[in-house]
């Protein structure tokens, strides 16, 4: 995030101070009356302009003198005020405030001030959003992201749903950018840990807290105070760890391993999953109290395959710097019709290897090829569709196995009009297994041919 350029006028030494602590990250400027005030806000465009309703005697407000002015001159005007009555704050709009708030709590009105002001005036544009920060021309994912990022600013926690590879990081990365958070944005995939070292990754530990903690740590709780803490594969996480964290979200306080005093942390959290959170729940595999903390605006992200219109731009995008490809007509129609298991990430790799060939012209033969590759050099976690992942997720995985067996012996028997043999040859199976199938699948009668 940009600085920002900043003007508080108030006559208050130590409100001064206050706001000045949470605005230590931007471009600050001071007037300490009326008079100064009128001439350093017409001496620099300001971003912000921070008006003390009282400059000066008792009952004076005469800071509203000066919201005309900063409106005029194109900034972001918010009044402070002791006292917040119902016909000051109308007063205030009618004269063109943008923003209002009573003073006392300035740790979160001013950050809350200067989040609203970046929803309002975003540093990027639209335009920029999806063609720079996630890329996409599909209507519906559009809108979707637009009606998200209305709750960027806010301390809502926002849970991001999709398939592996879909953009949920770089979507959970714009919402940070876009809060006017002054913290760091700290990201977690919790499927990456076990119960243990997952705890000590999130609440970090001082020095000897266990075998082998020569040094403490800070958690990742902690690193990500003021900003945004994104947790990733959030289904993955123990019920336990659950309990703990969700301690540590209602407090916003939280004890590090082998540590009697508690550290505070103002984190917002972003977390995303490609399992259904209703049947986590269902199956006790989440915690409902847990769900209902982290669930407050829910964005769903559509695989690849269903945003045809997002193919050709994000091979654009990833092309940018390397080798310039250009791609025959039959070549974009087999992009636009190939699946895309593997989603955005899988398209990243297609343009990488192109990208890294000898010829920047790539053919339908060329893009075959090369769409080979990438299926090949798939993990294994990779190699399952995400349909086929959820069916285990639902049945469990010995379920799955038999109906990917019995399904892969219909296909077999039918590719070899009925012959078993020819079956367990080309599936290097016994007549054990084979028949266990066709009596699972009601097929163990049947007549075949050749056998």
């Amino acid at each position: 995030m940009r600085k920002l350029k900043v003007l508080v006028v108030e006559d208050d030494p130590l409100a001064r101070e206050l706001v000045k602590g949470e605005l230590r990250e931007h471009e600050v400027d001071f007037a300490a009356d009326l008079a100064s005030g009128r001439k350093k806000i017409a001496a620099r465009r300001n971003d912000i302009c921070f008006i003390d309703l009282k400059l000066g005697a008792k009952d004076d407000k005469s800071g509203l003198e000066l919201v005309p002015l900063a409106a005029k001159a194109g900034a972001y005007c918010v009044v402070m005020s002791g006292h917040d009555s119902e016909a000051v704050v109308e007063r205030a709009y009618e004269l063109g405030c943008d923003d209002f708030y009573a003073k006392g709590n300035e740790e979160e009105n001013v950050s809350a001030v200067v989040a609203r002001f970046l929803r309002k005036r975003p540093e990027d544009g639209e335009d920029r959003l999806f063609k720079d920060l996630f890329i996409t021309e599909d209507a519906a994912t559009r809108a979707s992201v637009t009606e998200t990022l209305k709750y960027a600013a806010s301390e809502l926690p926002v849970i991001i749903l999709g398939p592996s590879g879909t953009g949920k990081t770089s979507l959970a990365e714009v919402i940070h950018g876009r809060s006017g958070r002054s913290g760091q944005f700290v990201a977690i995939n919790c499927a990456d840990y076990t119960e243990d070292l997952l705890e000590a990754e999130l609440f970090g530990y001082r020095k000897g807290a266990f075998t082998g903690a020569g040094d403490g740590r800070k958690g990742k709780l902690l690193l990500a105070d003021g900003g945004t803490l994104f947790l990733d594969e959030i289904g993955s996480m123990s019920l336990k760890m659950q309990n703990k964290l969700l301690k540590a979200i209602e407090e916003k306080a939280f004890h590090p391993l082998g540590s009697d005093s508690a550290v505070k942390s103002r984190f917002r959290i972003v977390s995303a999953t490609l399992e259904n959170l209703q049947n986590l729940v269902k199956k006790g595999r989440l915690r409902f109290d847990f769900l209902q903390r982290v669930q407050g605006v829910t964005i769903e992200l559509k695989p690849l395959a269903r945003r045809k219109d997002d193919i050709l731009p994000l091979i654009s995008f990833f092309n940018r710097g390397g080798l310039r490809l250009s791609f025959t007509a039959d070549a974009k129609q087999l992009l636009l019709r190939h699946d895309w298991q593997g989603n955005v990430r899988e398209l990243k790799k297609f343009v990488d290897l192109a990208a890294g060939g000898e010829s920047g012209r790539v053919t339908a033969d060329a893009a075959r090829q090369l769409l080979a590759t990438t299926r090949a050099g798939q993990s294994s976690d990779e190699f399952l569709t995400e349909q086929q992942y959820h069916y285990i997720l639902e049945n469990g995985l010995y379920a799955a196995v038999k109906r990917f067996e019995d399904g892969a012996i219909q296909r077999s028997l039918t590719d070899n009009e009925g012959r078993k043999t020819k079956v367990m040859a080309d599936l290097k199976i016994d007549t054990g297994l084979l028949y266990q199938s066709l009596k699972r699948t009601g097929k163990h009668r049947s007549k075949t041919n050749g056998d």
